[in-house]
């Protein structure tokens, strides 16, 4: 998704204390970076914040790391987090926004960090044959989540490309996770915990069908 730059971004980042500019300093030691001791799950490729947002607030007894590479994205989730926050008279305790390239995520997590459960929303499906390892849900990335995610962890998936979708039920099984839920047509099912994200809510309007799944590791 492209999105134009916004110059008071950078500083606003800078000046927020739940926001991580150089995470594998951390690459170790993420729970100690909470507050409060508790399961730890995490959004790989946040965008606005407009989900993390809204989980995080919900679930005072989950920390969750949101995960982005653009600093107009970040600044964007840093603002959507403080609103939501500031409506419920809560403190950000249990959320930290971590600038890193996903590809390369493994310079900022390791075995020793720990992961519950990891949310994939809406990532760039990239088409063409020459991109398609750059997906968040290749056989290659799962592989490198496998190193954070615990025994039984999950991942959540959603998506309104059909092509990705049908591909990354392949990336799963061949890097050895066990899809035990999967939709093509999310709204259909009347999940009553489900966080739109921006673009669920544009793709629905437009008519296009979400496709989502449920994925667990056992190692």
């Amino acid at each position: 998704m492209r999105i134009r730059k916004r110059a008071w971004a950078r500083p606003e980042l800078e000046n927020c204390n739940f926001y991580i500019d150089h995470p594998e300093e951390n690459k170790g030691k993420w729970s100690e970076c909470f507050k409060k001791q508790q399961p730890m799950h995490m959004e790989l490729g946040c965008g606005k914040g407009a989900f993390i947002s809204q989980l995080a607030l919900q679930n005072p007894n989950i920390n969750y790391i949101a995960v982005d590479l653009i600093d107009a994205m970040l600044g964007l989730a840093k603002r959507n987090i403080e609103e939501k926050y500031k409506e419920a008279n809560r403190e950000i305790d249990n959320v930290l926004l971590a600038r890193c390239d996903i590809e390369r995520i493994l310079l900022m997590m390791d075995e020793v960090d720990q992961i519950d459960r990891i949310y994939i929303n809406f990532c760039n499906p990239w088409p063409r044959g020459k991109h398609q390892k750059r997906r968040l849900t290749h056989t290659r990335q799962l592989e490198k989540y496998k190193v954070f995610l615990k025994d039984n962890g999950e991942i959540y998936f959603k998506t309104d490309d059909d092509g990705l979708f049908l591909a990354s039920l392949k990336y799963f099984e061949e890097a050895g996770y066990q899809v035990v839920w999967k939709t093509y047509d999310l709204h259909s099912e009347n999940i009553l915990d489900n966080i739109e994200t921006e673009h669920e809510k544009m793709f629905s309007q437009e008519g296009i069908k979400i496709k989502a799944l449920k994925a667990i590791l056992h190692k």
